[in-house]
């Protein structure tokens, strides 16, 4: 069996744990014995229900002043533990460095079994926003560098990621292991999901509608976004903000005091792929100026409905992004950010030619790269076991 292990799994949604569904889901589809190892989140019952592989949940409390995330507590959770000794794998995979990767690496160690670790996130970035001592950040970055140190090989999604996890002082080797997404559709298929959106959402005509879709927290630059956006009001253009996190109220309170009000319209979370998929869809140009994210599914998640990407040039998340072909990017400058928004309003054509470009450049199906997975898997665990075998 292979276990699929992260801090956060669906309802719980972002990237990474998206990103443990469909490693799930697609080893499952391809005949592969699969489990799920993580935490309890309010309605996890609806996902059990719905899966077709097995996901075995632990004791959780909520994360203060980090909803909807949570702290596990596998160790007292004695019905789990029960489960969990009972499990056989041949090889596990960590999604995450923190209390499921531990469960992760024991398993390995005791049932002498490779361990799979990618590295999906700029942690230092988020234990900083938590944590006001830079000696307590620098501990605890050092503390998940160890975890990477002992899996058997390390993956990152893209190589530009590479230099996050060198400046955090791992100096193993790693290998790319690109996302993917699950949400292409044929192009008169998105045409017509484009009209019934944009008519459900009222965008008018004239209208050029703008999308962001993460986590409402402020290291994914949302602010960045909102005085951009501020510079050029008077253009016709309505952005919608799709998701969740701490910053929901102070991004609320934003809106309103930039005179934004008539021109965001905040849509929450949104745990329906299908209207996920629409919305995107509907969209002409997605907002990511993001300095915080390495691999973002949300980009390709758009690029597949042929809704190219606004990035900055200096982000690790811009690195599929060539300027003008398949996105666009622009310096970290809030008024050229925001004079590059202004003049995509007024090219549309621009902008229906670089998402088309996007849709077959930047989207990549999961089911194609779980092909490169499994085929990853075997050789990871035929060198382990020649490794351990002399």
């Amino acid at each position: 069996m292979i276990g699929i292990f992260n801090d956060n799994f669906p309802p719980i949604l972002d990237g990474v744990a998206l990103t443990a569904q469909n490693y799930a889901y697609w080893l499952h589809e391809k005949g592969h014995n699969v489990s799920v190892i993580t935490p309890y989140a309010p309605k996890s019952e609806d996902v059990i229900n719905a899966a077709k592989y097995p996901i075995y949940r632990y004791i959780s409390v909520p994360i203060p002043l980090r909803a909807p995330y949570r702290f596990g507590m596998p160790y007292i959770d004695l019905q789990f533990m029960h489960q969990w000794r009972q499990l056989k794998f041949e090889l596990v995979h960590a999604h995450c460095p923190f209390t499921t990767a531990n469960l992760a690496y024991s398993a390995a160690k005791k049932q002498q079994i490779p361990m799979v670790a990618t590295f999906h996130s700029k942690y230092r970035h988020d234990f900083e926003h938590n944590v006001s001592c830079p000696f307590i950040v620098d501990q605890m970055v050092k503390h998940i560098i160890r975890f990477y140190e002992k899996a058997d090989e390390v993956w990152i999604p893209q190589a530009a990621v590479e230099p996050t996890l060198r400046e955090y002082g791992f100096k193993g080797h790693v290998e790319v292991v690109e996302n993917g997404n699950d949400f292409s559709t044929p192009i008169a298929t998105i045409n017509q999901m484009r009209k019934e959106m944009r008519e459900e959402l009222g965008i008018e005509p004239n209208e050029t509608m703008l999308l962001f879709v993460g986590q409402h927290i402020w290291e994914k630059n949302i602010g960045f976004i909102l005085d951009s956006l501020a510079l050029i009001k008077q253009q016709p253009f309505h952005l919608f903000l799709v998701g969740t996190g701490y910053a929901v109220g102070e991004i609320r309170k934003k809106i309103t005091l930039l005179g934004l009000s008539h021109k965001v319209t905040m849509l929450g979370n949104i745990h329906d792929r299908e209207r996920l998929k629409r919305i995107d869809a509907a969209a002409d140009l997605f907002l990511f100026p993001s300095l915080y994210d390495n691999a973002p599914l949300v980009v390709r998640e758009a690029a597949a409905m042929h809704t190219p990407a606004l990035m900055l040039q200096e982000s690790t998340a811009a690195e599929v992004i060539q300027a003008d072909v398949n996105g666009f990017l622009t310096p970290n400058n809030l008024q050229q950010y925001a004079d590059r928004i202004s003049y995509l309003i007024d090219h549309r054509e621009l902008l229906q030619q670089v998402g088309d470009k996007a849709s077959t450049t930047i989207s990549r199906s999961w089911e194609n790269v779980m092909e490169e997975v499994v085929l990853r898997y075997k050789d990871i665990k035929q060198s382990y076991t020649l490794k351990h075998s002399k």
